[in-house]
């Protein structure tokens, strides 16, 4: 549940096959008998496909402009001559941004003929990198003193049935013809196009992994109405996954999803509803977004030095906040307000972040009545994900974050743990320095932070996860 993160028209032919999902997902949410919902969300999620996979789209819609947004000529993974791998990417606007499979990034600004000065992360502080690429159509670059050229990375782009919509998505495969490990991306909460912004196509596919991105519903080139229903959302992705295998044919060997974020809760769902090879989750969790709320503020509390008396009372504003998420933003009000004359002059006041908090915090009663019910529309706040993850067979990696101030992972790391003893397929890593998104930061005076970079061993992990590879040396 991220109003601020990075970061539900469902027709078929088959209405019969949504109401037995839809009567699944009632179940699944408020974790009733497990065995039962776990069956029924199977056997209901593969009938809404079987539909699916038949039927044109009703509501079918192409992006606002009817195009994609023109990359730049310069975006693409580039192999060095010192052996190491170079991704150039789309930055802000007039930028491009570096980034190395050690977590180290920069963004780039234009010097002129074809000179790119880069600055540290985020911070816009120099780091004294230059990247030269005169013309960018010979795939010909220069970092530093270090020459290097462009993969000829294999890309295919597609369009293809969601649940309901038509969906823009992009295969991008090693150079070659050897079967190669499929893994999917699935989008968190953000609005941005995932074919323009996701540098991780390009990465896994520089280091051997076919790769699967596509938009979200009502994002960049794909149709549909934006959405957070998590069901909605994995049925999505079990359509890419199909679609995944069906451009990648006899070049597909394991296929799986990496899900960041929202795609926590999401990338689990789909393969519980149709079996994959593995589930990686980055900076997702196992608790309900409102629980997420709820941490965040604890977490908010412990960062800032207060005790467990302080706690108990920022809990007292997670109550009232997380009753206005509960009513659809219609009832809690007068109880938010109450809390806030109670301790709105107190110290720790000013501390309490938390996700939905925060908003319902900096924002009038009038106003959140009205933007609040479309800013979290669709999205279960109450959803339990561990009903999903207690009958999941797939093998997951969780990599999680230590200073998430966004999703904090204490009780993810906790339920994780009782998972594995039971015998779940769970691999845990935890990165203690990274903030939501998997990045390092830097602490500014005023307290925010402002990030750096990805933790070295991130990708790696990822990486060698997906091929089967002996896990390497990560703090856990």
């Amino acid at each position: 549940m991220h109003l601020n993160a990075c970061h539900p028209d469902c027709r078929t032919a088959s209405q019969s096959g949504i109401d037995e999902v839809r009567r699944a997902y009632a179940k699944l949410k408020h974790t009733v008998q497990v065995v039962r919902c776990r069956d029924h969300l199977r056997c209901a999620g593969a009938a809404l496909l079987v539909a699916l996979s038949s039927v044109v789209p009703v509501d079918a819609q192409v992006s606002p402009s009817g195009q994609r947004v023109q990359t730049p000529c310069e975006v693409g993974s580039y192999l060095m001559a010192d052996g190491t791998s170079l991704d150039i990417g789309p930055g802000a606007p007039g930028q491009l941004r570096w980034t190395r499979l050690d977590g180290r990034t920069g963004a780039l600004t234009p010097q002129g003929n074809g000179r790119w000065s880069s600055t540290l992360g985020w911070t816009e502080r120099s780091d004294g990198h230059h990247v030269s690429i005169s013309d960018c159509t010979r795939g010909e670059i220069r970092f530093d003193d270090v020459a290097g050229q462009r993969t000829p990375l294999i890309q295919v782009d597609t369009s293809f049935q969601g649940s309901g919509v038509v969906l823009a998505g992009r295969l991008t495969l090693p150079p070659g013809e050897a079967r190669v490990p499929i893994v999917v991306l699935i989008h968190g909460a953000e609005h941005s196009s995932a074919l323009e912004t996701y540098a991780l196509q390009r990465q896994f596919a520089s280091a051997g992994i076919g790769v699967f991105a596509y938009d979200k519903r009502g994002t960049g080139a794909s149709g549909g109405r934006y959405s957070q229903n998590y069901l909605l959302l994995a049925t999505d992705a079990v359509l890419a996954m199909r679609e995944a295998r069906r451009l990648a044919g006899v070049r597909a060997g394991r296929v799986g999803y990496q899900g960041g974020s929202q795609g926590g809760w999401v990338a689990p769902l789909a393969a519980r509803i149709e079996a994959v090879d593995f589930v990686i989750v980055s900076f997702g969790l196992a608790v309900s977004p409102l629980d997420e709320d709820r941490e965040a503020i604890a977490f908010d509390m412990e960062r800032a030095g207060f005790g467990p008396e302080i706690k108990a009372k920022a809990m007292e504003v997670a109550d009232a906040t997380a009753t206005i998420v509960a009513s659809n933003f219609t009832d809690g009000y007068e109880q938010l307000e109450t809390v806030k004359s109670k301790y709105g002059q107190e110290p720790w006041f000013k501390s309490v972040r938390g996700n939905v908090t925060a908003y319902l915090l900096a924002t009038s009663t009038e106003t959140s009545r009205k933007e609040g019910p479309s800013l979290l529309e669709g999205v279960p706040a109450q959803y339990d994900p561990l009903p999903v993850l207690a009958n999941l067979e797939v093998p997951q990696l969780w990599i999680l974050g230590g200073q998430d101030r966004d999703a904090p992972p204490g009780e993810t790391i906790r339920r994780l743990a009782v998972l594995r003893k039971s015998g779940r397929p769970i691999t845990t890593v935890v990165f203690p320095d990274a903030d939501h998104g998997m990045y390092e930061f830097e602490t500014l005076p005023n307290g925010e932070r402002v990030s750096t970079r990805q933790p070295e061993g991130y990708f790696a992990l990822m990486r060698d996860f997906i091929k089967e590879r002996p896990k390497a040396e990560v703090t856990n």
